[in-house]
């Protein structure tokens, strides 16, 4: 065999192993390390404060391991917006079931209350009142009607004026005699001095919601309104009623008296043939010939 033909086939051999086992390793570099499975959950993008209502920036999704998924995870952002963490959370932390307050509950009121504002509950009756069609995000005026001091008259006055509310429900609580009773409660986003105005109208009197197109911000002045502007409303008012003539009556005794006394007559017999008459004359009148 020619030597010169075996160092060539040698290389050729080497320089396509080289080139196989070249394009294995790329193949394998690309696909990268194999794991174990992994799937998208909601996790924290930052550190979030306890008591903090998440937005969606506070929020991403990353991948976890299968095998050491916790429990009450989140698959989907908008589950968790809007949601108030009861414990803080750190960065890349996942979001859990536990972490989050209940809908309803005190702390997921306690986010939706801005800074120097307060969160004011009243009771309201929803016989006279519009807190069946109340919902967070409404907007009512209050309105008061209470008892003039020193006298008897009762009014009505318009006390607080296109104010939120942000949360309305009922509740069970026991009424004067102990039962049970179910009462509406709802409650309104306040300044600290409107809260106070709130709870003094609530003590004094009767207070009762109006509720207001969202858009309408216009503050009226209005004065309160008493027993005598309803009769000067303009409405007509009702006619007398008709007189009666009363009629005096007289007894008889006192017509008897007043009747004449009948007159003295006396009777002549006319005889004519087989025929008899008679004929009465008074006796002022004169006989006749």
């Amino acid at each position: 065999m020619d030597i010169r033909r075996v160092v060539v086939a040698l290389a050729l051999a080497l320089a396509l192993s080289g080139g196989v086992a070249y394009l294995l390793y790329g193949r394998l570099r690309q696909r990268g390390p194999s794991g174990p499975p992994v799937t998208k959950i909601v996790a924290a993008a930052k550190n979030v404060a306890a008591g903090s209502a998440l937005k969606q920036d506070d929020v991403t999704l990353v991948d976890w391991p299968q095998s050491v998924l916790p429990v009450g995870t989140f698959a989907k952002i908008e589950d968790v917006i809007g949601r108030a963490l009861i414990f803080p959370l750190s960065e890349k932390e996942p979001v859990l079931l536990r972490d989050l307050a209940e809908p309803g509950s005190g702390i997921s009121l306690s986010v939706k209350i801005p800074p120097g504002m307060r969160a004011t509950a009243v009771r309201s009756n929803e016989i006279i009142g519009v807190a069946g069609f109340l919902f967070p995000g409404s907007k009512v005026d209050v309105l008061d009607t209470y008892t003039i001091p020193g006298s008897n008259a009762p009014q009505t006055e318009t006390v607080l004026q296109n104010v939120e509310v942000i949360s309305a429900g009922q509740k069970i609580q026991p009424d004067p005699q102990g039962k049970p009773e179910t009462v509406t409660v709802v409650t309104l986003l306040l300044s600290p001095r409107d809260s106070e105005k709130l709870l003094l109208a609530s003590s004094q009197g009767n207070i009762q919601f109006v509720l207001r197109n969202g858009s309408d911000t216009e503050q009226v002045k209005a004065s309160a309104v008493q027993l005598a502007d309803l009769s000067a409303s303009g409405a007509p008012k009702p006619p007398a009623p008709p007189s009666t003539a009363h009629a005096r009556v007289r007894s008889p005794r006192s017509e008897a008296k007043k009747l004449p006394k009948p007159e003295d007559f006396y009777t002549i017999e006319i005889i004519q043939g087989e025929k008899r008459s008679e004929q009465k004359f008074p006796e002022s009148a004169p006989a006749p010939n």
